[in-house]
């Protein structure tokens, strides 16, 4: 195996220190590995680098030369990794990262200031999309998804559950009525995802067991924020994530309806990432943040 950074430190230490037993000690090696390790150095160098007597070690012209390189490439080699050892301790660069829309407008984008204010060294790409995207394809970093996970290759970390609730505007409950059971959704516009089309049902608990009652709308949108936009309008119904309407709510925009038949189901939200074993400390700070600034309990 080729050592040559390893021969040159053995002579810089065997140079320096004026005995091959010396600089064993200071390289926790044995004065033969030492000894054995300036030969090979002098061997491949093809000149002699030290005079060797029974009374005293001295450098030769070449040895002399070859110390001073080597001390300065030894001296640049420790830089380079003190230098990225620092980098390590202290993340910096991009990071991009790819999130829902609620999400990002109603958990990452409030603190994420915060975020680079404590990492001042690393910049944040976000793109805000309801679309699962691949994390090569995306060029992402992270990802936050909500739901069931499908991508087993990737590390996942749990910031929380969102329950979900059906909610309308109180001018569109004026025009068209509040609805008293599941039952009474066909007299009702409900707003749904375009993403979801296979799912046009939402589920209610009726009589003790969940119900699948089928829905049907004029509009559907590709994320939860246009879907919640068109609800604040008073377009009709919407089932939404709790930590994306609670806000709505607890000011008046948006009333809970048939909550007498929630079944209490919850949506997942993981920051994925890929799963290296040693984790870049750009992901690695960023994850952590969310999970403690941004996490969901609703």
């Amino acid at each position: 195996m080729d050592n040559r950074l390893g021969e040159m430190e053995a002579f810089v230490q065997v140079a320096r220190r004026g005995s091959f037993a010396a600089a064993a000690k200071a390289l926790r090696r044995t004065p033969s590995a030492v000894s054995r390790a300036v030969a090979r150095l002098e061997a491949r160098l093809g000149v002699g680098l030290i005079r060797r007597t029974t009374r005293a070690m001295t450098l030769t012209p070449e040895g002399e030369l070859y110390l001073a390189r080597a001390s300065e490439l030894i001296a640049e080699f420790d830089a380079i990794e003190d230098g990225f050892g620092r980098d390590i301790a202290q993340p910096s660069g991009l990071l991009r990262v790819n999130a829902s829309v609620p999400f990002g407008l109603k958990r990452i984008l409030p603190v994420l200031p915060r975020f680079l204010v404590e990492q001042p060294r690393m910049r944040v790409d976000l793109a805000l999309t309801d679309d699962v995207v691949d994390l090569v394809e995306a060029r992402a970093d992270v990802a936050i998804r909500i739901g069931p996970l499908r991508d087993t290759r990737l590390r996942a970390r749990l910031l929380g559950r969102s329950r979900l609730a059906v909610v309308a505007a109180p001018a569109y409950l004026a025009r068209a009525g509040i609805p008293d059971h599941p039952d009474a959704l066909p007299g009702h516009n409900c707003l749904n995802f375009s993403f979801r089309r296979s799912l046009d049902t939402w589920p209610f608990l009726i009589d003790g067991a969940v119900v699948q009652r089928p829905v049907h709308g004029s509009f559907f949108g590709n994320s939860g924020e246009a879907v919640r936009r068109m609800a604040l309008g008073g377009a009709g119904l919407a089932r939404l994530a709790r930590f994306h309407v609670d806000e709505d709510i607890a000011e008046g925009r948006l009333v809970p309806v048939l909550d007498a038949f929630n079944p209490g189901d919850s949506e997942d939200i993981h920051a994925l990432y890929a799963g290296h074993e040693r984790l870049s400390s750009r992901i690695r700070c960023f994850v952590d943040f969310l999970a403690a600034h941004a996490s969901v309990r609703a």
